[in-house]
């Protein structure tokens, strides 16, 4: 299994002037830093890919052991395109992502490993909050992922940001990656594999872990309480 952080964008609405992985929590640690702590608790740090854009000299200085891939597109593309780079590049193995601006507990990915041994596609989720700017999904009636989006009016909870595409799905997300606009975010390939290709994403409940994504000031401050 490969690891992907997406951190290409600019994270304008944080406000920072470095790259928003680089923000510096509470506990001294970059997000970044604490990130790769998590993940090298339960994986090989080896298996970490990066994928910058946005200032990525600041991010490669800082991390100058891990693999990288340059999204030079950065400044007009989502993370559809960032992923997608990353999936062509691992195209032959399943890949666990998450967004560059996700701070959780370490625990977390102990709790994700069964589905990733079963070579089960999933989408972390919070069902204790349901945001109207966040990632929303409902379900079908079989109990796995039917739509997610911003757009979702009857979300079940929140996408968090932590995601798993086992390998023997990975070329239908490159597929729809592809078929993306460049603004999308990814959860349109996600979405669009579920409704042309009947791709089964599993919603993973980790609501009572500690998790958040970081977009905005306010952000930022409840992580560092919460952390």
């Amino acid at each position: 299994m490969k690891i992907v952080i997406l951190a290409a964008g600019i994270g304008s609405r944080l406000g920072n002037p470095l790259p928003k992985p680089l923000t510096v929590l509470k506990s001294g640690k970059t997000i970044m830093q604490q990130q790769i702590d998590n993940l090298s608790d339960h994986f090989n740090p080896d298996d970490i890919n990066i994928v910058v854009g946005f200032k990525k000299d600041l991010i490669m200085e800082n991390f100058p052991d891990i693999s990288y891939i340059y999204n030079q597109n950065f400044d007009t593309t989502n993370t559809s395109k960032s992923l997608l780079k990353a999936l062509r590049k691992n195209r032959n193995e399943s890949v666990l992502w998450l967004n560059g601006d996700v701070v959780f507990d370490s625990g977390i990915l102990a709790h994700l490993k069964p589905f990733i041994q079963q070579e089960q596609s999933f989408v972390c989720v919070n069902n204790n909050e349901v945001g109207d700017e966040e990632v929303k999904y409902n379900l079908s009636n079989n109990g796995f992922i039917k739509d997610i989006s911003k757009k979702v009016t009857d979300g079940k909870g929140e996408a968090v940001g932590i995601n798993f595409i086992a390998q023997k799905d990975v070329k239908q997300l490159i597929s729809r990656l592809e078929e993306c606009e460049d603004n999308d975010y990814f959860e349109r390939g996600l979405e669009l594999a579920i409704q042309k290709d009947s791709l089964e994403v599993k919603p993973i409940n980790i609501s009572d872990f500690r998790c958040m994504e970081i977009d905005f000031r306010e952000d930022l401050d409840n992580a560092n309480k919460i952390f």
